[in-house]
């Protein structure tokens, strides 16, 4: 008998390429058929066919309800995203879909918060490398689709700290800036969402680096999270985890209240229409 060889694994993006080609040959229908009657151009489904791109979750939504597939390519979708983040990523990732209360903290607009149009500057940066721009769209569509954490059922019970420094450097663009501030407005009004600005009044502080996320499962484990100078760490140690779960209510303590930093909110909003 000959040895057993492993297969490649096939990624997310692959499996759900396969789907949609599987529906639309089902269907009866060529590419050229497909672009027509939904609207997408040809060159760009036959990419997603092949899995070479990662597109809106928008796309997938409107071609469940095409093929009538229900939330088949949605499902898949979400399984095709982890794609596009390093293994640790993934890793965090999936205990974050599942968790029952997150608290983060971010010195920036956290990526849950984040519009289409603002998440798209804050990944570009100096990208210039060949290919970056296709690169750059496949990580807003994953971050967007991050989103639906804050929409899923039962609801998780969340918590953002958020730096005022994140209200103070604004987007290059008005409109863009202008509808970031209106989604955290938006935001910080979820029944399900307490969202703080740490003030500058509270002066330095010991996460000003980078970021922190604390996960809790519904059995009680708990995980914590830190990005911050080009690197992510991935904590499940107990006691390391209590460390920083104190750190965080540290913070929590230094910050407005959910509703003075509403208002602070609006008075960024109100200052920028002005």
């Amino acid at each position: 008998m000959g040895e057993k060889v492993d297969a490649e694994p096939v990624s997310g993006r692959a499996m759900l390429g396969q789907t949609l080609k599987v529906l639309r040959e089902k269907a009866g229908k060529s590419l050229g058929q497909l672009a027509d009657e939904t609207g997408y151009e040809k060159s760009y489904l036959s990419r997603l066919e092949s899995g070479e791109r990662l597109s809106k979750v928008t796309v997938m939504e409107d071609l469940d309800g095409y093929y009538g597939a229900g939330d088949l390519l949605v499902r898949h979708w979400h399984a095709a995203r982890f794609d596009a983040f390093k293994d640790q990523y993934k890793e965090f990732m999936g205990l974050e879909a599942t968790a029952r209360v997150m608290q983060k903290f971010s010195p920036g607009i956290p990526g849950l918060l984040q519009t289409e149009d603002f998440a798209r500057g804050v990944l570009s940066g100096a990208q210039t490398t060949a290919g970056g721009d296709e690169a750059i769209e496949e990580q807003v569509a994953a971050r967007l689709g991050r989103q639906y954490l804050l929409r899923q059922k039962p609801e998780p019970d969340v918590r953002i700290i958020m730096d005022e420094f994140a209200l103070r450097r604004p987007a290059a663009d008005g409109e863009t800036w202008r509808d970031q501030l209106l989604r955290l407005e938006s935001a910080a009004m979820r029944p399900n969402l307490a969202l703080q600005v740490l003030p500058f009044s509270a002066g330095a502080h010991h996460h000003m680096n980078g970021s922190l996320t604390l996960l809790w499962q519904q059995d009680g484990s708990a995980v914590a999270y830190k990005e911050g100078n080009g690197c992510s760490r991935l904590i499940e140690d107990l006691d390391e985890v209590l460390r920083h779960r104190l750190s965080y209510d540290r913070l929590r303590d230094l910050a407005l209240s959910p509703s003075d930093s509403l208002a602070l909110i609006r008075d960024v909003l109100e200052e920028h229409r002005s």
